[in-house]
């Protein structure tokens, strides 16, 4: 007996929340993948001969794949549709972290880092569309939040993990049981999803006749560009900590593999509550019927004055209070972030979503190429971190501003 095919309307509570429960797996997947090269530098470094002008310059090209990538994956996302993006794009970005355990020289580390980064980006429109495909209106807030919230506890899990895997298997082997747990999930969605249909249009239906990266209609748009710019700016902070902060830890306090887990844990764990807290804050105020402008733009402007005090973590010279300052700026990112996505699902057409949240996520990744590339010139120059969390500390004041200057009174789409 064959069984009917349901839509995302038809399902049961508990099927929702398997689904949402595997688009946070992926998140949490997608940030180990990336971090792992990160959280083992030292031990990497030592072995391969990297400068940190090297390591800057794989972290620029990670980025710089990324962005490349999501003037397309939003295009493709929305073609193919949920069902198919998913695990599309965990399965190809699983395969890229495993090459790494293969690679030997700069140039070799260079294309699969590019690779990661291009296959990678799938990951960020997918998510968004996924949830608002998923969830209730109401409860996209918190969607978004809890989302944010488990790349938190992917950056959690990874120097809590990794190292520990790495003494098993050694760093290559680390890659590659790491990618090989994206290719089981990858399987597990495929059956979870085998009768299901996600929209009443067919794969391929929305924008079938735009060419690959048709981004015409969305750059015109104010919202488009108030979102770009304000990702280049807070996402550029957001890679710094991602990419440089066990570095940090390693020069502030002389920590390296396993000891670096607990202080990078904490400060990501400060992140994960910034996640939530974003997102159900968000959620509660809307609910009692706070205006959509007030929520979003109140949230936003509350987190970005949290990460203000970040360059004092170079002058307390106390190890709790400076883990407590960074877990504070991860925490305000988050929220940050989650409101920033929810924005995005609140004020874009369904049928733009995904080129939009791409385009925004492009530009996010711009930012974090150039931020990659800028710190280890700075490091290399012994100019230590201040001018780089300078930086960091009004970020997130200009991309509020930015906003305010473009959208000067958010109204959401109709039917959102």
């Amino acid at each position: 007996m064959t069984l009917p095919i349901k839509t995302v309307a038809q399902l049961s509570a508990r099927g929702r929340t398997l689904l949402f429960a595997l688009v946070v797996t992926a998140g949490i997947l997608n940030l180990v993948d990336r971090q792992i090269i990160a959280v083992l530098k030292p031990t990497i470094a030592a072995d391969l001969g990297w400068s940190d002008d090297d390591y800057g310059t794989l972290a620029a090209w990670f980025q710089g794949g990324a962005a490349f990538a999501f003037l397309f994956t939003g295009w493709i996302v929305d073609k193919l549709g949920v069902k198919w993006a998913n695990p599309i794009g965990v399965a190809a970005w699983s395969i890229a972290a495993m090459a790494h355990g293969w690679a030997r020289s700069m140039t070799e580390f260079v294309m699969i880092r590019v690779s990661l980064g291009a296959t990678e980006a799938m990951g960020t429109p997918t998510g968004i569309k996924t949830i608002a495909s998923v969830l209730p209106k109401n409860w996209r807030s918190s969607g978004f939040g809890a989302t944010n919230a488990a790349n938190s506890i992917g950056a959690i899990l990874a120097p809590l993990a990794i190292p520990g895997v790495a003494l098993l298997v050694g760093w290559r082997g680390t890659f590659v049981v790491a990618g090989a747990l994206g290719l089981v999930w990858a399987a597990v969605w495929l059956i979870a999803t085998r009768r299901l249909r996600f929209t009443s249009q067919p794969v391929g239906a929305v924008d079938a006749a735009a060419p690959v990266g048709d981004y015409g209609p969305i750059l015109r748009n104010r919202q488009t560009w108030a979102i770009a710019v304000a990702k280049i700016l807070s996402d550029a902070t957001w890679w710094l900590m991602l990419f440089w902060l066990p570095d940090f830890f390693h020069r502030q306090f002389g920590l390296s593999g396993v000891a670096l887990g607990v202080p990078l844990a904490i400060a990501y764990g400060g992140a994960a509550v910034g996640s939530l807290l974003g997102g159900g804050v968000a959620t509660r105020l809307l609910s009692l019927g706070y205006s959509v402008n007030a929520v979003r733009k109140g949230i936003l402007l509350v987190a970005a004055l949290c990460v203000l005090p970040v360059p004092l973590v170079l002058y307390v010279g106390s190890y709790p209070v400076t883990i407590a300052l960074m877990a504070l700026t991860l925490a305000a990112h988050q929220a940050f972030s989650t409101n920033l996505f929810a924005l995005i699902a609140d004020v874009v057409p369904q049928d733009k979503l995904g080129r939009v949240t791409a385009f925004g996520s492009f530009s996010g990744n711009v930012g974090g190429m150039v931020i990659a590339k800028v710190a280890g010139l700075v490091l290399t120059a012994g100019l230590g971190y201040l001018p780089l969390f300078l930086f960091a500390s009004v970020s997130y004041l200009l991309a509020v501003g930015w906003i305010q200057l473009l959208l000067p009174r958010l109204r959401p789409v109709e039917g959102h």
